[in-house]
């Protein structure tokens, strides 16, 4: 009961207060645009996208007769459609291609991402709803709570508040829960908006990974927000002054969301260090060059298949198969650079990820980068995802090929380069079509992050706990 009234005083008294209804409105403000902007934004790439694919799936088909192997270097895209929640966190997107080049003999990485067409600016963000919930809202946070109880300390309130046999544990809760009611008076209509949002754009229908998604995104960001009032409030119990307090909040702020997320990815960088683009392919075309190039069935271990295929069919030369010698040996190359590629980009991911798994560490100790990749990873917008999306777009780059490689093996004869097949094989091929994972996996994935959050807070609140129990949460007058 008196917690609550506590609570209903600080509520009232800072909605009533011009620098709150000034900051608050300012950042709901932003808010509002943000989730807006990042609707329209959304909808406009994931048209052009859908569209691009239509357009993509209407040249293949619209192919001549060919030879299947000319259809497998003719190739063919895939593009990665926009998830569900990604208006909400770009995460990665502007900065991972949205478009793969499907062909024979060669993996493609994604290309034109939005990152290559925009100005320096991008470094600094990006004004995104994850932005304003990461990065203004703790601030705002910030400027409610430091004052909290200096205030009444400096006002000479304080004591007369305690004398009256209010306990500090009370009186801390109570401001918390008050604080807590103001950022969600702030935060809760833009949340409103982005779920209107979103279940107008899926016609008031979206699937329980969608919703489950939009639950956890709001969980995570709820905790995130109690954990920055629940220690801001902490900190002005702690201090002397005003000012002081509200020096230790910006400079806790400004390390946590600013100095060590960038350390981090520049630590990351310099352990974990990645090859050129020029220096990658090199070592993929030295590799390849050791294996059949699918071209050329006079190197070694074309021979060796073409005596394993003769023994096979019981024949004495290629012309004598019954089966075109070239579809095979177009296929073995094609496994064998497929596996030369994913040597090569395993290695290069593997640092991608070592470099990532960095920051997840540090999330241990900054919950502003936990929040950061589980924020992403609902939002279906981080790195994972999008070798997900690369991972499955190899997987049926590989598929068509094979049946490109095998239509020819049985359709014509050893030689016959000039033997066509009809325009209707095209349409039996079947378009790519990307599922985006559910959202068990993407908490798979960011399982340490959501351990350092859980973690962080507890110890975090279990600080705070052992200082109301001690009476040691003030200090001595």
């Amino acid at each position: 009961m008196i917690r609550r009234l506590i609570a209903q005083n600080e509520f009232t008294q800072t909605r009533r207060d011009r620098r709150f209804v000034v900051a608050g409105g300012v950042v709901l403000l932003l808010l509002l645009v943000a989730t807006w902007t990042g609707f329209r934004n959304y909808q406009s790439l994931a048209d052009k996208r859908a569209q691009a694919n239509q357009t993509a799936r209407a040249a293949w088909l619209g192919q001549p007769e060919k030879n299947p192997h000319s259809a497998a270097h003719y190739g063919t895209f895939a593009f990665r459609p926009k998830s569900d929640l990604s208006f909400l966190d770009f995460g990665l997107d502007t900065y991972t291609g949205v478009s793969v080049y499907l062909e024979g003999h060669r993996q493609n990485d994604a290309k034109f991402s939005a990152a290559e067409d925009a100005t320096v600016l991008i470094r600094f963000g990006e004004m995104t709803v994850a932005f304003v919930l990461q990065l203004l809202i703790p601030l705002l946070i910030i400027f409610l709570c430091f004052s909290t109880f200096t205030r009444e300390r400096e006002e000479n309130t304080l004591k007369l508040v305690l004398s009256q046999g209010v306990s500090v544990a009370d009186l801390y809760w109570g401001k918390v829960r008050g604080m807590s009611q103001l950022v969600a008076l702030v935060v809760g209509p833009a949340l409103l908006l982005a779920g209107g949002l979103l279940f107008a754009q899926t016609g008031f229908s979206a699937t329980a990974d969608t919703l489950l998604r939009l639950g956890l995104f709001v969980l995570i960001y709820a905790l995130y927000f109690f954990l920055f009032i629940a220690g801001s409030v902490f900190v002005s119990a702690r201090s002397e002054s005003s000012r002081s307090s509200l020096l230790t909040l910006l400079s806790i702020w400004i390390v946590a969301c600013v100095v060590l997320p960038k350390a981090t990815a520049n630590l990351g960088e310099s352990l974990f260090s990645v090859p050129s683009n020029y220096a990658f392919k090199r070592l993929i075309h030295e590799d390849e060059e050791k294996g059949i190039d699918g071209h050329n069935p006079s190197n070694a271990r074309a021979k060796e298949l073409e005596k394993k295929v003769l023994a096979q069919y019981g024949v004495d030369s290629v012309s004598q198969l019954p089966v075109n010698f070239d579809g095979i040996v177009m296929q073995e190359g094609e496994k064998y650079t497929s596996m030369v590629y994913q040597k090569h980009f395993r290695a290069l991911q593997e640092q991608f990820q070592r470099q990532n798994s960095l920051a997840t560490v540090v999330g241990f100790v900054n919950p502003y980068l936990a929040v950061r990749n589980l924020s992403m990873g609902l939002s279906g917008s981080d790195y994972a995802h999008f070798l997900d999306f690369k991972g499955k777009a190899e997987q049926y780059r590989f598929g068509l090929v094979e049946r490109l490689n095998n239509q020819m093996k049985t359709f014509s004869k050893t030689g016959d380069w000039e033997k066509k097949v009809s325009r209707e094989f095209w349409a039996k091929t079947p378009d790519f079509a990307y599922q985006l994972p559910s959202v068990g996996w993407a908490l798979r994935q960011h399982a340490l992050s959501g351990l350092a959050l859980l973690l962080f807070g507890g110890v975090l609140l279990w600080g705070i706990g052992r200082s109301l129990s001690n009476s040691t949460l003030l200090p001595a007058a």
